[in-house]
């Protein structure tokens, strides 16, 4: 489909979803084994991840600019790179969250999140090493129903984490903020699938 030195975009944006996964499993490693008094620590780490994930991709919209002709349309390009930088921005603002609202203890629910945004960080990955190539893919669009299926899921947490949640109020305080929290956790999904579906709308316009 695409020139060879056309394959400069498909890994920039194939590297923006590392940066996606390297969030995502910092996030669910910070769930798994959390210390409220190690959040400076971690924030630095997932800051540090977006400021590079930031960095790759205004350096891939600078090539942009100047180039004449690309694999995609340009719009698409863009799109693409801002949703997937969306993902990442959705991880650290959950790893915020903990830490802005002092969070002493992790529910249930909230490493169960952590893993589906690991899971649609891998499918995305997944998806984007069959992306240069989606017209002879025979993967592709079963990884977009994936990621589909995947925050259909994130949906039916956040519902029974929100009805935990709200069961037997007894802590005003607590009920405020995991409100907040389930409520990034459920955008990070919904950001999932937004990667997903600018990708087959890409495909639908090139086949």
């Amino acid at each position: 489909m695409a020139r060879k030195n056309d394959q400069y975009y498909y890994s920039v944006l194939s590297e923006g979803i590392d940066y996606c996964t390297q969030a995502a499993d910092l996030l669910l490693d910070t769930l798994k084994n959390y210390h409220p008094e190690k959040m400076d620590a971690c924030i630095r780490d997932m800051h540090a991840i977006e400021h590079a994930a930031d960095l790759s991709k205004h350096v891939m919209m600078s090539r942009l600019v100047k180039e004449f002709i690309t694999p995609i349309e340009r719009e698409d390009i863009i799109e693409l790179a801002q949703t997937i930088d969306d993902v990442t921005d959705g991880i650290e603002d959950v790893v915020l969250r903990l830490y802005m609202f002092h969070t002493k203890t992790i529910r249930p629910e909230a490493l169960e999140f952590g893993a589906i945004i690991v899971s649609c960080c891998k499918a995305m990955k997944a998806m984007m090493e069959e992306f240069h190539n989606f017209n002879k893919s025979s993967s592709i669009h079963q990884i977009i129903i994936d990621i589909n299926r995947m925050e259909e899921e994130g949906d039916k947490l956040y519902t029974q984490a929100i009805h935990a949640l709200y069961e037997n109020p007894t802590d005003p305080i607590e009920i405020f903020t995991w409100t907040e929290i389930f409520n990034h956790f459920e955008r990070c999904c919904d950001t999932c699938e937004d990667v997903a579906n600018v990708v087959e709308s890409v495909i639908m316009k090139n086949t």
